[in-house]
């Protein structure tokens, strides 16, 4: 009796699998791609005219160039944590512009600046805000650029590549991609305001004072910090302070040049006498000479005062609470126009552009 020729032998059996598995994949993978450039989850479309869509993703790396493609803002405050509480609605008032909040948990000085140059490649800016804290005075900022927080470079570049669709080709892309879709039919808000913008310490009907001092005091500076090491010491390399030049130098002429060392609690400050403190010193006096030949405003709230020295006034080491934000705002409205220190002590003004109206 002859074989039956129709059934198949046993490698066309897994030649049609193999070609099925595959087609299968490369079909669910194209869909997905549709869905991830159809919704447009990081604003690769985002321009002026073109309103970039919410910001859905917990990483505000990858949500801020949308922001800033967006072309609405003309102002920026750029920073770390330390500066999220400012409200662009109160700078605007203080300022005139229209301020987006682009500070960033954790940033780095390498990532703020990338943030920064985009949005001053992008159009004119009236107003800038740098809100500094210590990495700007660290001695490997230039070799310590990322976090563990992923930071996609290819969203930062201008224009944009031929391949950034396909960089958002991955499960964390599709699921900010649904998210923004749930948005879209009402079942989800957004993250955080449009202008960046959010309230990201807990209520102040939670503020507990003995829990906040708890974490202050166990968040102090390192033992560089408490050691009593002389002062006197030679220059050190601070590479960050080259990048803040090239910014301030980018601003248009005429455009608000704010630069503000934050205001954190005396426990993460430096001893007075340590290498920490000699080496903040060096760096504050070498930021208010790139700010004196930008024309930019210096405000130092990064010093003991009547607020760093209240423990009630902060939730941890480094983060104030929100009535600090408001009063951090006048002092700076306040800073540039009288130039000069705060008479109850909350800042000094290191640089300010001379007064032309006298």
């Amino acid at each position: 009796m002859l074989p039956d020729t129709a059934t198949p032998s046993p490698p066309a059996h897994w030649r049609r699998f193999a070609g099925l598995l595959l087609g299968t994949a490369g079909a669910l993978g194209l869909g997905v791609l549709a869905f991830v450039t159809i919704l447009d989850p990081y604003g690769l479309r985002a321009a002026p005219g073109r309103a970039p869509g919410p910001i859905m993703d917990l990483n505000q790396r990858f949500m801020y160039p949308q922001v800033v493609r967006g072309g609405a803002f003309d102002a920026a405050v750029f920073g770390t944590s330390t500066a999220r509480l400012l409200d662009p609605e109160a700078l605007d008032r203080a300022f005139g512009g229209r301020f987006a909040n682009l500070a960033m948990n954790a940033a780095t000085p390498w990532e703020q600046t990338r943030l920064a140059r985009l949005f001053l490649a992008r159009a004119p800016a009236t107003a800038v805000l740098f809100g500094l804290d210590a990495p700007w005075c660290e001695t490997e900022a230039d070799t310590k650029r990322l976090t563990f927080r992923p930071f996609p470079p290819w969203l930062y570049r201008e224009p944009l590549g031929w391949d950034a669709p396909f960089h958002q080709w991955n499960q964390q892309s599709a699921e900010i991609a649904g998210r923004v879709l749930l948005h879209a039919l009402g079942r989800m808000p957004a993250r955080i305001r449009g202008d960046g913008y959010e309230v990201f310490t807990p209520p102040e009907s939670r503020y507990d004072a003995a829990r906040a001092a708890a974490h202050i005091h166990g968040e102090g500076p390192g033992p560089e910090a408490r050691s009593g090491a002389e002062a006197g010491e030679r220059p050190v390399s601070l590479p960050a302070l080259p990048w803040l030049d090239d910014l301030l130098g980018l601003v248009p002429a005429g455009g608000l040049k704010l630069v503000a060392f934050m205001p954190v609690n005396v426990a993460a400050q430096p001893r007075p006498g340590s290498r920490s403190a000699a080496r903040e010193a060096a760096c504050k006096a070498q930021v208010a000479e790139i700010a004196r030949r930008h024309g930019a405003t210096l405000v130092d709230f990064r010093i003991p005062s009547a607020v760093t020295r209240d423990d009630t006034l902060y939730w941890d080491a480094l983060h104030y609470r929100l009535p600090i934000a408001a009063r951090i705002v006048a002092g700076l409205k306040r800073a540039v126009e009288d130039r000069r220190d705060d008479p109850d002590g909350f800042y000094r003004v290191l640089a300010a552009p001379p007064d032309t109206t006298r």
